[in-house]
Order: structure tokens, then C-alpha cells, then sequence
């Protein structure tokens, strides 16, 4: 059920990157650098417009910095606050084959269907219609998406934004027990503004004034 790419550690590094949007005097992102070399969950809190989502776009490569650089063998996926942005097909299988991007017999896809949906707690969905999931399923939906096209490095811009007590928590623990297995080498850069999601994380950074921090552990970090 693995390809070869899959099995790679992804890595990402950014080397004094900086970028601000056109009409913006002010780099909303300054000098950046850090650097991801291992599978994990990695978390970066900060307030609202102070760049996490910008970070999120150079790093998937949809705005290029205008200074420094960026290095990437990662294959990257992404989640998106509101789910129903992201997803277009009418029930959960045809989502997922929207998603496939191997040439592969019936037989395996239908493998890889029921494989990333038990990855993501949803077995027995693959014939539910998007419009009775939660809003938690939806996200774990996207999530399985990711995984069935070979992601190995996911992107999540507030994935839990949008939901309630429980189903963020089973969002939270979807991505945990991903990262978490050794097995399968994946890393996760979520971004929060939620203090209390940051004990799931391997590692936190705060971006605040363009700048990201050095990574700590949750125990130790400190939210300014």
C-alpha cells in the first residue's frame, strides 16, 4: 500500500525568506528561516494576519519569496479551514478517486480507498454522500485525500476553525496518530491561533512580526 516516494523523509528549509504583498511596505514575512528534517507534527501558533497563512503559500509554492530561498523534496497536500472549499464530489469514493494520481487496476484502488479511510477513522464512508458528513468528517475527508494522492508533507491552514469541541479533537488526534507512525514516514505543519492544540504538537514556533521562532517543545513553549 506504500509507494517508494512515500517511504522518503520529507524535508523542507527556508534560508532568509521574506515576502510582502504588493502595495505593502511592510514584510509580513522577514528573514525566515527554519528548516523540517524529520516526520512530525509540527504546530505554528501566532495572531490573526500575522502571516501564518502566507507562510503556508510559500511553502506549496503558490507565492515565491522575494528574497532568500526555499528548498523542498516533499510532496505537498492541503486542508483547508472550510472543507467545503476543497471538496467536489458528491459522495466520499468519487472524492477520493478525484484524488488518485497513479495509474493503477480496480482492484488496488479500491485498496488504497479502504486503506486511507481507516487511516482516518472513517471506515464503512466510502458510499456516504458528502452532505451527511460533519463537518470533522469533511476534514478527515480532505486528510484522506492527501494520503491517497502520496502526500507525505500536509499543509492545514485553522482546519479546525470551523468545528465544534469534538470533532476538532478528532481531527487533532487523526493527524497525531499519522505523524506518529513510524512506519510511514509523513510530517503535518498546522497552523493555529488556538493555544490549547499546541499539546498535540512534536514541535511549536509562534510567527509574530514576520519572524518565526526556533521550534520548542509544547511543554516549554511560551505564547507572547
Amino acid at each position: 500500500m506504500r509507494d517508494c516516494f512515500e517511504n522518503e523523509i520529507p524535508y523542507i528549509k527556508f534560508k532568509d525568506v521574506s515576502f510582502s504583498y504588493p502595495g505593502d511596505k511592510k514584510k509580513l514575512i522577514f528573514q525566515c528561516n527554519f528548516s523540517i528534517k524529520k516526520p512530525g507534527f509540527w504546530m505554528v501558533v501566532g495572531k490573526n494576519g500575522s502571516g501564518k497563512s502566507t507562510l503556508l503559500k510559500l511553502i506549496n509554492g503558490i507565492i515565491k519569496p522575494q528574497n532568500g530561498f526555499i528548498y523542498s523534496n516533499a510532496n505537498i497536500g492541503m486542508v483547508f479551514q472550510n472543507p467545503d472549499h476543497q471538496i467536489l464530489m458528491p459522495n466520499c469514493r468519487s472524492e477520493l478517486l478525484l484524488n488518485v494520481n497513479q495509474n493503477i487496476s480496480q482492484h488496488e484502488t479500491n485498496k488504497k480507498i479502504e486503506y486511507v479511510l481507516n487511516q482516518v477513522g472513517m471506515t464503512g464512508f466510502e458510499k456516504r454522500p458528502v452532505h451527511t458528513l460533519s463537518g470533522g468528517q469533511k476534514q478527515r475527508l480532505t486528510i484522506a485525500c492527501a494520503l491517497i494522492s502520496n502526500r507525505n508533507f500536509i499543509l492545514l491552514d485553522e482546519p479546525t476553525a470551523l468545528l465544534d469541541q469534538t470533532s476538532q479533537l478528532k481531527v487533532l488526534q487523526t493527524i497525531k496518530n499519522l505523524t506518529s507512525d513510524l512506519q510511514k514516514p509523513l510530517s503535518a505543519f498546522w497552523i493555529t491561533h488556538r493555544y490549547e492544540e499546541l499539546t498535540y504538537a512534536d514541535a511549536v514556533a509562534e510567527l509574530k512580526n514576520g519572524f518565526l521562532s526556533g521550534w520548542h517543545e509544547p511543554s516549554k513553549f511560551q505564547y507572547n
